[in-house]
């Protein structure tokens, strides 16, 4: 399976100044897998799961002399760890904290070793313990995104028509509404790299959905490993929340029962932290990092992926193969969320990316772009639109009121075109959008 997270671990493998690498990212994005596929360039790959095989945590117990500890993995694992030569990759690392301190000193005695080390959930152990400041660093990685679901189904010249298609010219008919359909076909499969393997195997729908609620059962388990006895209730209950309240603003007022927000916002943390859910938060986009001008409290919230959103709410996926034009009109609110999790997985994977987006509630006169962008110096204001509608006012309004906004951008099911200030793009071009808005 084709990741563009690919390129950047050979960047890492071949480079001079290198750190021990986490991987980040939510369970059963394939951390293990893309660590797998990078230790076939090394001459020898040891892997080691502290969940799996729990005797090897002893090994981080003893002290934290990293020549000791490679010394005894190799031993463990019965094969030769040899720095430089050696792709040694520590599998749900935090499960042993010592283990996530001991890559400090990987970094400091053997700088030559090549270590990657990855958790389904890293980030809880991260805040409880920190890492290594300047001797760690991260990637994060997320669902196939589009053009990887292509990649994936050998189609490489549609991503390259994708990449490379000029903003300004219209796009051949034909090839628009075969790029739209294979759009429809990825919502329904969504991203999740285990269902994406069945879809191309088998062409099965019924055997991906099934997949889907597989895995919406293993984060429904794991939440007893990160909550506290008396948040599991409500982590549930927000979790099966966020894919009802997709497309406006997050509201514990809209859940259904007798809670309060003091009970259910620590669960959206909880589900944010361990990477299921993303915050969309809303910034007045007067100037960058669009996270200085956010309000905390007002923010929308994404599911991990499109397809286990729909599949959370039992929703019927057929639809998205017979008539994907028609469910782009019917679903906005999914198509709002699909360019949100496009956003995310064609972001700088160096840093963990953020969503925002922009509202303007004066009487009489309310507003709202559904993302803000920031490419090079400018702020990007994207309206999506799930039809063929042209009204677009909030984009002019925001436009209006923002000199640091050279353009807007249109997504919809439309062509490529540009009218004035605004470039209108279809939905599957937001993988190359910072690279179409470069040179604005």
């Amino acid at each position: 399976m084709k990741r563009l997270i690919d390129a950047e671990l050979l960047a890492w493998k071949d480079a001079k100044f290198r750190k021990p690498l986490l991987l980040r990212g939510a369970r059963q994005v394939g951390k293990t897998y893309a660590a797998q596929q990078l230790g076939k360039q090394f001459q020898s790959f040891v892997q080691v799961n502290l969940e799996s095989q729990p005797e090897a945590r002893m090994i981080f117990e003893k002290d934290l002399d990293a020549k000791r500890i490679m010394r005894d993995l190799s031993l463990f694992a019965t094969l030769p760890i040899i720095p430089g030569e050696t792709l040694l990759f520590i599998d749900e690392i935090q499960i042993t904290p010592n283990a996530v301190t001991a890559l400090r000193y990987f970094y400091e005695q053997i700088p030559q070793l090549h270590v990657i080390a990855a958790g389904s959930l890293l980030d809880f152990a991260i805040e409880q313990i920190g890492i290594p400041v300047g001797r760690v660093e991260s990637l994060y990685m997320y669902p196939l995104s589009f053009t990887e679901f292509l990649l994936s189904m050998n189609l490489d010249v549609l991503v390259q028509e994708i990449l490379s298609h000029p903003a300004e010219e219209p796009i051949s008919t034909p090839i628009h509404n075969k790029i739209l359909s294979l759009l429809g076909e990825y919502i329904a499969i969504g991203g999740m790299p285990g269902v994406v393997e069945c879809w191309i195997e088998t062409k099965d729908p019924s055997r991906c959905f099934a997949l889907h609620h597989a895995l919406i059962d293993t984060y429904r388990q794991d939440f007893v490993k990160y909550a506290k006895k008396h948040q599991i209730k409500y982590v549930d209950i927000v979790f099966n929340s966020i894919p009802q309240q997709l497309g406006r603003k997050f509201k514990y007022s809209s859940i259904e029962g007798d809670y309060r927000k003091r009970e259910l916002s620590p669960a959206l943390d909880l589900l944010t932290t361990a990477g299921i859910a993303h915050k969309v938060t809303h910034s007045s986009g007067q100037g960058l990092p669009l996270g200085a001008t956010i309000d905390p409290q007002c923010y929308k919230v994404t599911f991990l992926d499109v397809a286990l959103s729909q599949a959370l709410l039992g929703l019927e996926l057929e639809a998205w193969f017979l008539n994907p034009m028609q469910q782009f009109v019917n679903k906005g609110e999914l198509v709002e969320a699909l360019i949100g999790q496009e956003l995310l997985a064609s972001a700088n994977p160096h840093s963990k990316s953020q969503l925002y987006y922009w509202q303007r509630n004066a009487p009489s006169s309310t507003a709202e772009v559904d993302y803000l962008v920031q490419v090079g110096e400018k702020i990007i204001p994207i309206e999506v639109k799930s039809g063929t509608g042209t009204t677009l006012r909030s984009l002019h309004a925001y436009l209006e009121g923002h000199s640091n906004a050279p353009v807007g951008v249109r997504l919809s099911t439309q062509n490529y075109s540009q009218h004035d200030n605004i470039k209108s793009l279809p939905l599957y071009a937001i993988s190359a959008l910072r690279a179409l808005l470069k040179a604005v």
